[in-house]
């Protein structure tokens, strides 16, 4: 027997799609402009996150150091501190998992480099470790968070904001940031890429 779940899925589109409509585009605007200005300047650009979220972040990595930058002599230079298991193990395990980003970070990140760090809830101990740390020697922050953005959207120079107390969806569109950034960065802004 077949399982109708289309007023499911068209509830939670409509959902969806409603948040989307919702979302603050000047907000968004400044924080692609952080990142076109690090890619300017030829600055790391640090991403990193927990669970989904660092799935993302590796994601970002992938669309903008090979999809954006393909065939451009100038190339995005994105790390993702959460791609590296035995690192972030090491660290979890000699030291705190609290400490799996800001540890290497440390006498590392400088403070004309820009960290993009992605957190649903705001609150996640690490991230906000991390960012307080590029806080302290005055590295620019981009949040990207969901819920009410908790403590990171606080502290973050600029937000990408998902104002919805619902973690899928928050991390759908997360992933629509990424791809919305790498489609007006490649294909329809060619001129910005290589001026």
């Amino acid at each position: 027997m077949m399982i109708d779940f289309k007023t499911d899925m068209q509830q939670y589109f409509t959902r969806e799609m409603e948040v989307i409509k919702n979302l603050d585009i000047n907000e968004l605007n400044s924080a692609m402009n952080a990142i076109y200005d690090a890619w300017q300047r030829e600055a790391v650009i640090y991403v990193f996150g927990n669970g989904g979220s660092s799935a993302t972040a590796s994601h970002m990595v992938c669309d903008f150091n090979k999809g954006i930058s393909d065939g451009h002599a100038k190339k995005f230079r994105l790390q993702c501190l959460n791609d590296n298991m035995p690192i972030i193990s090491a660290i979890a395990n000699d030291i705190s998992y609290d400490d799996v980003f800001s540890y290497q970070l440390e006498k590392i990140l400088r403070t004309d480099d820009l960290i993009v760090a992605i957190s649903g809830s705001g609150n996640s101990k690490n991230i906000m470790k991390a960012v307080e740390y590029a806080k302290q020697i005055g590295t620019k922050i981009v949040g990207i968070t969901g819920y009410d953005g908790g403590k990171l959207k606080k502290i973050a120079n600029y937000s990408m904001h998902v104002p919805i107390n619902d973690m899928q969806i928050a991390e759908d569109i997360h992933m629509i940031f990424d791809h919305m950034m790498m489609h007006i960065f490649s294909c329809h802004r060619r001129d910005i890429i290589d001026p």
